[in-house]
């Protein structure tokens, strides 16, 4: 697990919270919420600023110095630099930890809400509703489904919904090669991360219309990455059905419908 890699590391360097936090510059506070496993999915600013210090140059120095039995016996616990790991190492988390890699980078997934779960349901049901009527050839699964989407060692997501229509990019674990249509149900701890980076890795690797289903804010922005003026970018509300492109339009998600039927949070 994250906090006891990191509470680990920490014993080896023979570092207080106190100084920990001083060299990194995240409170004290924080730190004692994540080595304590509370804070299951720190941000990453938060998580690279500790690592830069119990993996950095700092960490590495300090490191050097233990005796060479206690660096022996620390060895098995040393782990990698943000920015180096690899699928390798990503395929030997625990069963029960929710990742993504992302251009090498671990990024660690919070549990989702019943509300999200909800409403991933509801998308889903759609979607395999208006495949099945078409006998069309395309899949839809939710996360946790592994999507090697660069086709290469250092990238895979967890898109909350995947619709994949070529059926040799299926494979026993999971995804390789890019989706015809992710879905990302925005989270708190995912805002930046959905808006931001995966929006340029979905456009790169060819995935052919990418929506961010907003709860929070209600509204839908959906990217469609074909065609001479890709990105085109259209906003929806939640009282608004919406158009998927890749089916021309013939489906529509009914959000209004959707939205009344969502458990309401108090």
């Amino acid at each position: 697990m994250l906090y006891e890699n990191l509470n680990q590391r920490k014993k080896e360097l023979g570092l207080t919270t106190e100084q920990l936090s001083r060299l990194s510059g995240v409170p004290v506070g924080t730190i004692n919420k994540i080595l304590s496993g509370e804070t299951r999915s720190p941000r990453y600013d938060t998580l690279r600023a500790l690592e830069d210090v119990l993996y950095g140059a700092a960490g590495d120095e300090a490191y050097r110095n233990l005796p060479d039995a206690v660096r022996e016996a620390a060895a098995p616990y040393v782990t990698k630099r943000q920015g180096e790991y690899t699928v390798d190492d990503y395929r030997k988390l625990p069963e029960d930890v929710r990742a993504e890699m992302i251009d090498g980078v671990l990024i660690f997934l919070e549990a989702p809400t019943f509300t999200h779960q909800e409403l991933v349901t509801e998308l889903l049901f759609e979607i395999k509703l208006f495949i099945r009527a078409k006998k069309g050839p395309c899949r839809v699964l939710p996360s946790p489904l592994d999507v090697q989407i660069d086709c290469d060692d250092r990238t895979i997501v967890q898109p909350d919904i995947a619709l994949i229509c070529k059926e040799e990019k299926i494979t026993r674990k999971g995804i390789y090669g890019a989706p015809d249509f992710c879905i990302e149900i925005v989270s708190d701890s995912s805002r930046k991360r959905d808006y931001g980076i995966k929006v340029q890795k979905y456009m790169n690797a060819g995935v052919r219309e990418y929506w961010i289903v907003d709860r929070k804010r209600e509204k839908i922005v959906c990217y469609w990455f074909e065609g001479e003026d890709a990105p085109e970018i259209s906003m929806y509300t939640f009282r608004e059905k919406v158009p998927v492109r890749i089916y021309d339009g013939q489906l529509e998600i009914d959000f209004p419908g959707i939205m009344r039927r969502l458990w309401k949070e108090e």
